[in-house]
């Protein structure tokens, strides 16, 4: 059963923000109102939806003891409480308490692990793989650095992915990703296991991480480029030390302006998700065993090419889709695991 003073609270704030925002006393917080109003919209509409439910089977039922409306109050009763049982799972889960960085933009970081050059191959694979999710999700997707081996495999590469519920969704990748498959390099047909690392972090927003000028070293540099027209003869590359943390960030594009502004958003949002894991820590003492945790040391996924399959071990769930999913495809893979990480909460809150 649903706290009824807990929704009569969601409606009184929602009516207060709708309120405030018509009359035009919200002043320089209007964007912040809006957000939270916005935010707030489809929970009011979940707990009213459930509140009509409840007067509807309150109506019904004492329509029992009036002998000419029984018959048809019998006939509706079973109806609205079967609907009422599913209502009340979605206002369970509209209240579970939300990430606050869920509709952020995510840096996504993707760098080879064991296998050598094939684990290099895979990486970009994997990359790929995100880059056509995210076009199938009308995001976009832009890539901040980029280090490529000699064979066309990735070395490196951070990415920024924005749109609606980047974060949300994406945070669930964080992890190892293993690769079973005959690399191309084999030429004895031999399968070979290989990894890459997989980190998704919620972007960085001013407010969140002050950074002091004294804590930082910048280094201009010559970059590294493939040959030919691609290598940058300039010093504008730059190398972000934050001696704290030893944090180390390189943005090595044309523009040494643009460059240095990266290299920043790259170092803040990786500032923040150290905060971030800390406070979580601090919170959970098994943080490490919920999914999307976002351990970068957890084998989290398996890609088995002979057989097709790709099993996520967290949730115990094997796809033998493999093609459509190195494709893009990860719609049933994230929707389970949100589905997982919504059962969880949903048991610790003893709901």
């Amino acid at each position: 059963m649903i706290a009824p003073e807990k929704i009569e609270q969601l409606i009184d704030r929602f009516q207060f923000l709708e309120a405030k925002m018509a009359d035009g006393s919200a002043g320089s917080d209007i964007a912040k109102l809006g957000k939270e109003y916005s935010d707030l919209r489809p929970v009011v509409e979940t707990v009213t939806a459930y509140k009509d439910l409840l007067a509807q089977i309150s109506e019904a039922e004492a329509m029992l003891s009036d002998p000419e409306m029984k018959e048809l109050a019998e006939a509706e009763l079973p109806e609205l409480r079967a609907a009422l049982e599913a209502s009340e799972h979605d206002v369970q889960l509209a209240l579970l308490p939300k990430d606050a960085a869920d509709a952020r933009p995510a840096l996504l970081e993707i760098r080879p692990g064991t296998g050598g050059d094939e684990a290099g191959l895979f990486a970009a694979d994997l990359l790929r793989m995100y880059q056509r999710y995210a076009e199938n999700q009308g995001w976009k997707f832009e890539i901040l650095e980029q280090s490529l081996s000699e064979l066309g495999g990735i070395k490196e590469v951070v990415a920024r992915i924005a749109g609606d519920g980047v974060f949300a969704k994406m945070k669930y990748e964080s992890g190892v990703h293993r690769v079973q498959r005959v690399p191309e390099t084999e030429s004895g047909g031999r399968i070979h296991t290989s990894a890459a690392t997989v980190a998704v972090l919620p972007e960085a927003e001013d407010v969140d991480i002050e950074i002091n000028p004294s804590d930082i070293r910048i280094d201009t540099m010559r970059a590294s480029g493939s040959g030919g027209q691609h290598v940058n003869t300039t010093d504008s590359a730059v190398r972000i030390l934050h001696v704290p943390t030893g944090i180390i960030v390189v943005s090595s594009e044309k523009s040494q302006h643009r460059n240095r502004e990266i290299a920043m958003q790259v170092l803040k949002t990786r500032l923040f998700d150290l905060e971030r894991q800390r406070v979580d820590n601090e919170r959970s003492a098994d943080r490490k065993g919920q999914v999307g945790s976002g351990d970068r040391s957890e084998r989290i996924r398996t890609y088995n090419f002979p057989q097709g399959r790709m099993t996520d071990h967290r949730i115990n769930l094997t796809l033998y889709s493999l093609g459509q999913i190195m494709q893009g495809d990860l719609d049933e893979v994230i929707s389970a695991l949100q589905s997982d990480a919504q059962a969880t909460l949903l048991a610790e809150m003893g709901a």
